[in-house]
């Protein structure tokens, strides 16, 4: 359905899904170089440069040098290209529906189960990397006693629980491999939330 829902889109705004998806990119995340494109969105380096050239011959996106270093580009959108992003903006009407179908507890094991899963698919290489919480440097998992909100963010610096889990988030930084098992392994074994050490975690290794 959000494949069906793309490509309509693109025609609509007189583009490939492709070159959509590129735009989208760029609006939600920023000026990128097109290896990290071709990366988020699961396509080929030649296909990502080719729709990166047609974006640029139509006034949508520019290249500028990276100020980390001079000899790349970043991508980034143009006052018209920003116009265009924001078609791609939003989440189907029919996916809103679908989700409102779901009680509290149904989105949380949801949203638990897909966690599992991209992670999985992340590992295999199948997917490109997405940016969960399950993933990030800010998230605390089962810190706290209480059923219903036993993470922590600490970029917030607020309790959630599973029906809150955010599969890409802006503020995401990447956890470094030594810490990402052991997160991961308190994140799956919700008995962990009863560990006697459990509230003092969501404080520790904010440095």
């Amino acid at each position: 359905m959000l494949r069906s829902q793309d490509w309509q889109k693109a025609e609509r705004a007189d583009l490939t899904a492709t070159q959509g998806q590129i735009l989208s990119q760029l609006h939600t995340r920023g000026p990128a170089r097109v290896g990290a494109i071709a990366e988020a969105l699961g396509v080929a380096q030649p296909t990502a440069t080719t729709a990166v050239g047609a974006l640029v011959r139509k006034g949508l996106v520019e290249k500028r040098a990276d100020p980390a270093d001079a000899r790349a580009s970043l991508l980034h959108l143009t006052r018209a290209g920003r116009r265009k992003a924001q078609a791609f903006e939003g989440v189907p009407e029919a996916l809103l529906a679908a989700v409102d179908e779901l009680d509290e507890s149904e989105r949380a094991a949801f949203l638990r189960s897909l966690t599992k899963m991209i992670r999985s698919l992340q590992r295999q290489r199948a997917i490109p990397v997405q940016r969960m919480c399950a993933t990030c440097v800010h998230f605390r998992p089962n810190v706290h006693d209480d059923a219903d909100a036993p993470h922590h963010c600490a970029f917030v610096d607020a309790a959630f629980g599973d029906a809150k889990l955010r599969l890409d988030c802006g503020d995401h930084e990447a956890l470094p491999d030594e810490r990402a098992v052991a997160t991961w392994r308190r994140f799956v074994d919700a008995g962990s939330a009863n560990e006697t050490d459990a509230p003092s975690a969501a404080t520790d290794e904010a440095s």
